[in-house]
């Protein structure tokens, strides 16, 4: 198993980080690597996820959710093509560091026979990613009332 794991400190209350995850329908408008979901943010349903690392291609898959704790976690597994090929649980952590501050942390396992020879891109865009990401949300969370 692999992982990669980034965070961000964003200076607005979980309420609102939490508020701005789950609105997917604005994804495309602030969201540089997630370019669109749908679905129910809700334990056990199924996601249509359409993702575009930097320097790479777009790629939809159907995670299905295995958490949404509002303002702590929001977590997915999808597999490609059949699970144990290449599976990945990817998660959105919310940790409160005080009244208007959060830690926000974007982690994801990878698992199965193609994680080792997908490791270097995976190490290098996909992580990219999740750092635009990172900084994006920090951007709108703390221009929608975040505190400063």
């Amino acid at each position: 198993m692999r992982e990669i794991i980034t965070e961000i400190d964003i200076r607005a209350r979980a309420s609102q980080v939490w508020e701005i995850l789950m609105e997917f329908d604005a994804y495309p408008a602030w969201n540089p690597f997630i370019k669109k979901i749908a679905g129910k943010p809700a334990d056990g349903s199924r996601l249509d996820v359409t993702l575009e690392p930097p320097g790479g291609g777009p790629m939809r898959f159907r995670p299905r959710v295995r958490a949404a704790s509002p303002e702590r976690e929001f977590r997915w597994k999808g597999s490609l093509y059949v699970p144990g090929i290449f599976d990945g649980e990817h998660q959105f952590i919310i940790e409160p560091a005080s009244k208007n501050r959060v830690n926000f942390t974007q982690r994801e396992q990878f698992s199965g026979i193609l994680v080792p020879f997908l490791w270097k891109m995976l190490d290098t865009k996909t992580r990219k990613g999740f750092v635009a990401m990172n900084k994006a949300l920090k951007l709108r969370a703390e221009k929608a009332g975040g505190v400063g």
